[in-house]
């Protein structure tokens, strides 16, 4: 019986840890990653791909951001680019598309805020993140984190691990 209890506990705890890990294991846009993720008019915008594979160019094109040029990166394989959006880009989300010879062609969005980067958000560290999770999932909208559901599990598995060593205590005190 207390095999059983352990091994649900340990199954508990390892579902959290794998839950929690990042989700970038395979990228679902193709190699595409856009930095920042969510920016601010007059921000620079960084896009880089692994998806022309051993080509040394492209072109990409931002909706909002117009034409830029994709070019080898620091890394081996990766290609980079970047443009700055206009003072007057509009808040939601904005499209690029990527395009490398012979006709390998991506397309990803990211968000624009209509405000400065830092001039509201403020925080330290996971508490911040995690008050901006619970504001948008209250909202009905995304929670925009993938470590939020691993994160619960993982408290919820450390929650009943305490409250388990403890009624042992216990037990263990009331019984001498």
């Amino acid at each position: 019986m207390r095999l059983v209890r352990t091994g649900t506990q340990l199954a508990l705890v390892l579902s959290a840890l794998v839950l929690s890990a990042p989700s970038a294991v395979a990228a679902p846009d193709g190699g595409v990653r856009v930095n920042p993720g969510k920016a601010a008019p007059g921000t620079t915008v960084t896009v880089s791909t692994t998806a022309c594979g051993k080509e040394t160019y492209g072109k990409g094109e931002s909706v909002a951001g117009g034409k830029f040029h994709l070019l080898p990166g620091d890394r081996k394989g990766v290609l980079v680019g970047e443009f700055t959006l206009p003072l007057d880009a509009v808040s939601g989300t904005d499209t690029v598309t990527l395009k490398c010879p012979p006709r390998i062609k991506q397309t990803v969005t990211y968000q624009i805020s209509g405000r400065p980067n830092g001039a509201v958000e403020a925080g330290f560290g996971w508490a911040a993140t995690a008050t901006a999770t619970a504001t948008a999932a209250a909202d009905g909208g995304d929670s925009g984190s993938p470590y939020a559901l691993g994160a619960l599990l993982l408290g919820g598995a450390a929650a009943g691990v305490l409250i388990r060593m403890r009624r042992r205590v216990t037990a263990a005190r009331n019984s001498v």
